[in-house]
């Protein structure tokens, strides 16, 4: 009967289990290798994972149904963002299922049927079963929800989204669990020794106090140093492991031309919202009329307070039937809404039903005259659930007596809910919906609230044909003077901002902030750098005229292309090199830290308290170089010059106070091995992902 509508509203909260298993690899951060060329190979896949493919159909079909899922639980309409995380969200769950599949087979690892009825239907549930089946008024697991689920779920055809949906979590709840054996192994392989507890231990707790003198990079003129080639060279080499990168990216100077709604636009739509309100108060097909005319199709049924939005709801539940309140402006829409009908009614119900087919009883008056005589028999006191089995079409709800367990507004279809709510606890009613004729028995009512129904019409506040034509024309005088060479001083003549984003992946759909078209993104993956965009590229507010200004393919980055990355950081080097000299010669036949500052006119300061674990000079900065030298030196013995961070250092110790011996290491091993343990997943995923041959085509098909 209700089960599509039931379906329907429960997606948005199956989709948790969906998310939870995914979210671990979310977090990793940029954990995606990328194929070079983007699309040149296997036109039909997404990609692949350790030479197993995804064919873009199946992964399409995924990323629709994440997609829906995701715009029912967050509510409004699709938007780029939204496909855009379902799309990640896909991949990352294709990700983590095949490096751990090879994995977990390797070492034997597996999840039996036993285990897997354990983690659905056990006393202990998965936690992604008891988020899908979470009961909307407690907060809590419902496992009548649940149970209600698989009955229906087993009574539907193969090859029912339904199927689909539920073999999704099932997986997932599977690929959770061997994920958390993985884990499990890999933890229990940490072992802590009394020694590097010690280590640790004194680490956080021996405090050094020390005094230094500062010779500042900033006190050498930029102009004053010469940078050689060389010196490129050796910054470079030591540091290669900073410019590997992890997959291709792209730099673009851009022009962002607003076309955002201006004051005339919002004073547009709020004369057109008036003008429907003054329509909607004289409309005696409310329903329909928000329906045709509202920019949401919001569901007409009973709502309690709080299910409105914000500053609708502090309006409808304080005026009388018939009252058109509004128009409110709420996230770029004006809304409105008329007040149909009001009641105090419960805020969820447990009910049974027996659904019978008029199709196969002969037609609707004989499927009512049957429902009647079902009902009479009832109200005689025969049993309801025999009945059920007898006479119900429902076949996943007759197999436990007709029960379909508790539930909220909103979830069943609005004739089957309107019946349910109405009636008294006891009471049998009959209602027809577009799944046959239902003799609904409701056993329990829940909770009280006073419910509104109301007509929501909405309006958003759009740029105008003005407003667009105006940001367009601009885009366009700006586009027709522009050449390779010339972007720049086009932008500069026409008093423009240029914009720059740099290292954008394939899959990038905001520039510093700004959303952008994917097209934008996948022109810049195929074009050379100083292409100028083909075109004037258009987002929902904006127009966009780019050229790309650098390209950076995966892997180790040559010299020549992070040059001017590592500019500031080699000039440092090469004024460390001169202010190293300056306190060499200061330091030659110095006893202390004091006459080493009276020669470089410098007088020392004092650092207290310092710790090996954090190693931050009090307002300078952190230095780690500064510090660790200083916990290697004996007191009263100044050191030989140190490069450090914000410029060279020669530090003396003043004192060390060491900690009490620690009594107990038991502790402290327990304190270092639950930390290694937040790190081994994600050392261990990041192994995996490093061994794997990751192909991603994805810039391709989104």
């Amino acid at each position: 009967m209700g089960f599509m509508n039931y379906l329907r509203n429960r997606a948005g909260v199956v989709i948790v289990g969906f998310i939870g298993f995914a979210i671990v690899a979310f977090l990793l951060g940029d954990i995606i290798n990328y194929g070079t060329p983007f699309w040149a190979r296997h036109q039909n896949q997404v990609g692949s994972i350790n030479g197993e493919s995804i064919d873009i159909n199946e992964f399409n079909a995924q990323v629709d149904q994440t997609t829906e899922m995701f715009r029912q639980q967050m509510g409004g309409t699709l938007n780029p963002q939204m496909k855009s995380y379902a799309v990640q969200q896909v991949w990352n769950q294709y990700l983590n299922r095949e490096l751990l599949k090879s994995e977990v087979e390797r070492i034997g690892l597996s999840v039996g049927k036993a285990e897997l009825n354990e983690l659905v239907q056990g006393d202990n549930p998965s936690m992604q079963i008891q988020q899908a089946f979470r009961n909307p008024q407690t907060g809590q697991f419902d496992r009548d929800q649940l149970n209600n689920f698989i009955s229906q779920v087993g009574a539907l055809p193969q090859g029912h989204e339904a199927h689909g949906q539920w073999e999704a979590l099932l997986q997932n709840v599977i690929d959770e669990r061997t994920s958390t054996k993985y884990t499990n192994l890999i933890n229990n392989s940490v072992y802590v020794t009394s020694l590097e507890a010690t280590e640790e231990y004194n680490q956080r707790n021996k405090l050094a106090n020390f005094e230094y003198v500062l010779l500042d990079y900033n006190s050498v003129p930029d102009s004053a140093v010469t940078l050689s080639e060389q010196d490129y060279k050796e910054y470079y080499n030591e540091n290669k492991g900073v410019f590997k990168n992890p997959e291709e990216t792209r730099s673009l100077e851009y022009i962002v031309f607003d076309a955002s709604p201006t004051a005339q636009d919002t004073a547009r739509v709020r004369t057109t919202i008036e003008e429907l309100k003054a329509q909607l108060t004289e409309s005696t097909t409310d329903s329909l009329f928000a329906a045709v005319n509202s920019d949401t199709k919001y569901p007409y049924v009973f709502r309690k307070q709080g299910e409105f939005g914000p500053a609708l709801d502090t309006l409808l539940f304080g005026v009388p039937v018939g009252t058109t309140v509004g128009p409110v402006l709420a996230n770029g829409r004006f809304e409105i809404a008329k007040v149909v009908d009001t009641k105090v009614g419960p805020d969820s119900v447990k009910a049974s039903h027996i659904l019978l087919n008029p199709a196969t009883e002969g037609g609707m008056d004989k499927a009512k005259a049957k429902a009647d005589s079902i009902k009479g028999l009832i109200e005689k006191g025969e049993s309801f659930a025999a009945l059920a089995v007898q006479f119900s079409v429902d076949e996943g709800s007759k197999i436990n007596g007709g029960e379909l367990g508790t539930f909220a507004r909103g979830m069943m279809v609005p004739a089957f809910e309107n019946a349910a709510f109405d009636a008294k606890e006891g009471e049998v009613v009959i209602a027809t919906s577009q799944f046959g004729i239902h003799i609904i028995k409701v056993n329990d009512q829940i909770g009280s609230s006073r419910v509104v129904k109301a007509a929501v019409i909405d309006k958003p506040v759009n740029s105008g044909r003005e407003t667009l034509d105006s940001a367009y024309s601009k885009a366009t005088q700006f586009f027709g003077e522009l050449d390779a060479a010339n972007f720049q001083e086009s932008a500069t003549q026409q008093g423009l901002s240029v914009r720059k984003a740099d290292d954008i992946t394939a899959m990038e759909t905001t520039l510093t902030g700004v959303e952008v078209p994917r097209e934008l993104v996948r022109w810049a993956f195929d074009a050379d750098k100083g292409d100028i965009t083909d075109k004037i590229y258009e987002s929902e507010t904006n127009y966009i005229v780019a050229r790309l200004t650098g390209i950076r393919e995966k892997g180790q980055l040559p010299l020549d292309v992070v040059k001017s990355d590592m500019e500031s950081a080699v000039r440092n080097r090469v004024k460390a090199k001169n202010l190293i000299t300056q306190a060499t010669e200061a330091a030659n036949g110095a006893t202390s830290i004091a006459q080493i500052g009276q020669k470089l006119n410098k007088t020392a300061s004092l650092a207290e308290n310092i710790v090996f674990a954090n190693p931050v000079i009090p307002g300078v900065a952190q230095e780690n170089a500064v510090v660790g030298t200083v916990f290697g030196l004996q007191p009263k013995q100044p050191s030989k010059p140190i490069r450090g961070s914000q410029g060279v250092y020669i530090v003396e110790v003043a004192s060390f106070v060491n900690p009490a011996a620690p009594t107990d290491l038991s502790a402290q091993k327990q304190q270092i091995s639950q930390s290694l343990s937040q790190r081994t997943w994600s050392l261990a995923f990041r192994a995996l992902q490093d061994k794997a041959d990751v192909v991603d085509n994805r810039a391709r098909f989104f």
